[in-house]
Order: structure tokens, then C-alpha cells, then sequence
């Protein structure tokens, strides 16, 4: 991170603090002169989202001297509430925490069969929303920086033949050597010290999960994240306020994440030649007539109430609302025929990277800790099981008891792929996708944790996930696919049949990629975008 720290990156991060402080909804270098930019109807660029996809769009346009319009539908999430903080506890929510609900949605749904982890709030544009598609659901960021102010931060690089395999019409050698590296340093990508690790009461629950795993023959392996692993250190002395170690993860960290405003949207800002809409949502896209794009604009007031719908024109659109935003607008155009050359393949491709929850019970001697890192850093590869792959995070579970439960989020080789399909009633997309497709998930779940149980004598949780089921397989946290790279764009995320569109995000992935996919994600945008740059903002 310390790369970051020049004057032009102060210079952004001061924009936010500016623009949170004073309640502004547009924010940019003028922001932290207390002066709010005025209304742009227009822009050579824009960019739909300020997730990891969008972010790096944002910036390399910005370093390129296109201005730029980021259009985010979340908050800024830089003021403190009435206890001083900007974020709620996981175990603590309140109107932070949810997108606009009356009750919070978390992936555990009762203890000990008890409705003890929701609770009632007031309805707000909280940090994290969960979007319902029938048999599936999906965790989604709400927010400037979208998933990375609520994810744990693993930033895992994918097996190269298994990207190979997903993505055979990129070049891995690249990736690998150029792209990966480069997104790992601006994401502030970093590793626990081993020897901290091994004696620090803080990660107990993964040095015991970590045991019943090598007892069972299965091996472990460190992950790196984005949480600074310096401070979290601090936090364990008492040093620093805590974040990580005060249970702060589901609903965003106070302290120590560096999620996206910290790092590619500060340095975004910092060119001067971006600047982020707050709370404002594209309903439509349709093409001028003389070439570029309009886009219909809903900005929204905390209660959720439309203030202002606006057109905001530009030269090249490029989309970075995630999986489900990006496929949404995308279907929406053409099915209407404001876009009705978009390729047939939009919607197709969609996977939730084979995403399974269970927790195993273990035994009295076997305590996990009252106190609990939230940020996972071992993760039992089993990804050569040649039936049944499994990369699955050793997760914590922060309640501040001592509850003997082992949490893990498996990612699977799930096949199945679904399809979303434009509602015209609804006017929005559905996903065609049933619980059966999730059965080469749990069956490879099953398999791992079957043999952790037998090698140890333990049982599975029956008590978490609603109707004593033991594995969660009804909703992801790692939305893949929608707008297939080299299907529904072409091999860069230029999108088929419409000029001077792009897309950027985890849409391009086609439902999977093996591991956590925020690396992934930010590779290839960086990949594209450098291509997109040379070719096409240069001629």
C-alpha cells in the first residue's frame, strides 16, 4: 500500500472524506474543496458500478485523460452513525446493514434452532443486499466499492489450468506474469505472518479445522487477503480500534480492509478526471443516433424515494454492476429493442462458482474460540480429487461465545450453468435456475466433509441453515457469468453488435473460477482495459 500513499492518492481519498462529510451524491477532486461539481448531462466515458471490474475501468480511463462518469446506486459509506462508526457488527445490525429491508438476511438463520442471528430494522441503503431468484439467492454489495466493503477479503489466484480451462481463449502466460501481479499490488494483497498465526488466540478456529483436515488427509493452504495483516496485529495488542477482531465482516469493516474506495477508486478521483454519482441507479440504455449512448438515471434519497430522473449521455459505455446488474440492463435493451443487436448469448452462462456453507460439530476438547478473526486466511484444497474438487474456506463464525461449530464455505466444479430471461412484466431479469443444479455441489461437499467427519468423529450442525439441513446451498456470495467473455462480447469485454460498449466485471467469468473471484475479476478487467485503451481510445 505504501506505493499508493502519493499526493494525487491523498488527493482522492481526501474527495471522499469531503464528499461524505458535507452529504454530497457527486463526488470528485472539487469535492474536497467543498465545492460540489455541477450536473453533467454527458461524458466521453461512463461507467455503470464501482465494483472490482468498474474500479480498474475507472481508473485507467482516468489516467488516459477520458473523463469519466461512475454511476453507483449504493451510498458513499464514509460517515459515522450515532455510536461513531460507519459500519454495524455482524451480530449487531441495524439500518446499516441491508439493502432496504425490514429484516436482516444473513446466510445462518437460526442457532440451536433458536430465531436468534436476524433482527428487525429499519429500512435503509444498507451495506449488503441479498437479491432473491426463487432457489437461488445472491449477496451483492451495495455501495462505492460494491463487494469489496463486505466480502472476507480472501484474494485467492486461481489454479492456471483450471483458469486455462474456464478461460481458454485468454492468454494465461499474461495473467499470470502481468495481469495478476499487477492487481494483487493495487489491491493491497497481503499475508498473515505464519508465526502470529500459529500463536495468536485469534485464529484458533482455523489451526482446529486445520488439525481435523491433515487427520483426514486432506491438505491446507495459507490464503492471502486484503485486510492488513499489520493492523490486525495491532488490534490483538490493543494498540489501534478493533475491526477484524470485533466481529466487524458481513456488514463492512470499520478499520483495516482496503476495499476498493481505498484503493483503485481513490486513485480514480485522484486523476481528476473522474467522479462518482452516488445513489443513482440506470434503468435503461438506448443508442444516439450519431453513435454513443444514453442512459436513463434514477437518483434516490435514503428512504428509497426517486428525487431526480435524468439522461446522461456518452461516448463509450462501459458496464460494472456485477453478474446481476450488468445482465439485467444489458437484457433489458435488447428484449425492449433499444439494443436489439446485443448477441443472443446475453443471460446465458450464469453460475454461482459452486458455493456450498456447512459447519461440522466438534468436540468439547476441541474449542474454537470465544474470540475469532473475521478474516479467513487457510482454505482445505482437495482441488485434485479427480470426482469431486473442493476448494473450501475455513470460515470464522464471531458470535463471542464459545460454540465448538467448524464453518467452512466450500467452491465446487458445479457444471450446471443457468440462464437469465427478461420478466416484461416485472421489467427486470429472472434467473432460470432449480435446487437440482446444485446437486454436483453438495454431492462434492458431502464427499469432503463426510471423510472429515469420519476421520474425527464428528458430526455435522443441523441447527443453522433452517429445516435441520445441514448444507446451504440456496444462496452464493460469487455471482459468475451473464455476458460470457468470447460469447457475448468478444475477447477483450467488447460487447457483440454494439460499438463503444464494454463490460468489465464478473459477467465475462463463465459460473466458476475455483476460488474467491475478486482477483480474477480485477485481472481480467486490467487485461481488457489495457487492450481497449490502446485500440480503441487511441484511434
Amino acid at each position: 500500500m505504501a506505493s499508493h500513499l502519493t499526493r494525487r492518492h491523498l488527493l482522492g481519498a481526501a474527495a471522499l472524506q469531503t464528499a461524505a462529510a458535507l452529504g454530497f451524491t457527486r463526488i470528485g477532486l472539487s469535492s474536497a474543496a467543498a465545492v460540489e461539481p455541477p450536473a453533467a448531462d454527458r461524458a466521453p466515458a461512463v461507467v455503470i458500478g464501482s465494483g472490482y471490474g468498474a474500479a480498474v475501468a475507472a481508473l485507467r480511463l482516468g489516467q488516459a485523460g477520458v473523463r469519466t462518469i461512475v454511476l453507483e446506486m449504493g451510498r458513499l459509506w464514509d460517515t459515522p452513525g450515532p455510536d461513531g462508526k460507519i459500519f454495524c457488527r455482524t451480530i449487531e445490525p441495524d439500518q446499516r446493514s441491508m439493502w432496504f429491508r425490514n429484516r436482516t438476511e444473513a446466510p445462518l438463520s437460526t442457532f440451536l434452532w433458536l430465531d436468534v442471528v436476524n433482527r428487525r430494522i429499519d429500512p435503509y441503503p444498507g451495506v449488503l443486499d441479498r437479491v432473491a431468484y426463487g432457489d437461488m439467492s445472491v449477496y451483492v454489495g451495495r455501495g462505492v466499492g460494491g463487494g469489496s466493503l463486505v466480502n472476507g477479503g480472501m484474494a485467492v489466484t486461481p489454479r492456471r489450468d483450471y483458469f486455462s480451462e474456464v478461460l481458454p481463449q485468454v492468454d494465461a502466460a499474461g495473467m499470470y506474469e502481468t495481469y495478476f501481479p499487477r492487481a494483487r499490488r493495487m489491491l493491497g494483497v497481503n499475508d498473515v505472518d505464519q508465526a502470529w498465526f500459529e500463536s495468536t488466540e485469534w485464529y484458533r478456529f482455523s489451526r482446529v479445522s486445520r488439525k481435523h483436515a491433515h487427520r483426514a488427509g486432506l491438505g491446507t493452504v495459507f490464503v492471502p487477503n486484503v485486510y492488513d495483516f499489520d493492523y490486525m496485529r495491532r488490534e490483538a495488542a490493543g494498540e489501534v480500534p478493533k475491526s477484524a477482531l470485533a466481529g466487524e465482516v458481513l456488514y463492512g469493516n470499520n478499520h483495516g480492509k482496503r476495499s476498493l474506495d481505498k484503493t483503485y477508486l481513490a486513485d480514480a478521483l485522484a486523476t481528476g478526471k473522474v467522479t462518482i454519482e452516488t445513489m443513482s441507479r440506470v434503468r435503461a440504455i438506448r443508442r444516439e443516433a450519431g453513435g454513443g449512448y444514453v442512459l436513463t438515471v434514477e437518483r434516490s434519497d435514503d428512504t428509497g424515494r426517486v428525487v431526480e430522473t435524468k439522461e446522461i449521455g456518452c461516448g463509450r459505455l462501459f458496464l460494472g454492476a456485477g453478474s446481476l446488474g450488468t445482465t439485467e440492463l444489458l437484457l433489458r435493451a435488447r428484449e425492449t429493442g433499444a439494443l436489439p443487436d446485443l448477441h443472443p448469448e446475453v443471460g446465458q452462462g450464469w453460475g454461482h462458482n459452486g458455493n456450498v456453507m456447512t459447519a461440522r460439530a466438534n468436540h468439547l476438547w476441541d474449542t474454537v474460540g470465544a474470540r475469532q478473526s473475521t478474516m479467513p486466511v487457510l482454505g482445505i484444497d482437495d482441488w485434485n480429487n479427480p470426482v469431486h474438487p473442493v476448494f473450501a474456506e475455513i470460515a470464522p463464525l464471531p458470535m463471542g461465545l464459545e460454540h465448538w461449530i467448524s464453518l467452512y464455505l466450500a467452491i465446487t466444479k458445479n457444471p450446471e450453468r443457468g440462464a437469465f430471461v427478461y420478466d416484461a412484466a416485472t421489467d427486470s431479469a429472472k434467473l432460470n435456475w432449480n435446487r437440482s443444479q446444485n446437486e454436483p455441489s453438495v454431492d462434492a461437499a458431502r464427499s469432503l466433509f463426510d471423510r472429515l467427519n469420519r476421520a474425527n468423529s464428528t458430526i455435522y450442525r443441523y441447527d443453522l441453515f433452517g429445516g435441520n439441513r445441514v448444507f446451504a446451498d440456496d444462496f452464493t456470495y460469487h455471482p459468475l457469468g451473464g455476458c460470457v467473455l468470447g460469447r457475448a462480447t468478444d475477447g477483450y469485454g467488447r460487447a457483440k453488435g454494439c460499438p463503444g460498449l464494454y463490460v468489465v466485471d464478473g459477467s465475462l467469468v463463465p459460473g466458476s473460477i475455483g476460488v474467491n473471484p475478486f482477483v480474477t475479476i480485477t485481472a481480467l478487467a486490467e487485461r481488457n482495459m489495457e487492450r481497449i485503451i490502446q485500440q480503441d481510445l487511441a484511434a
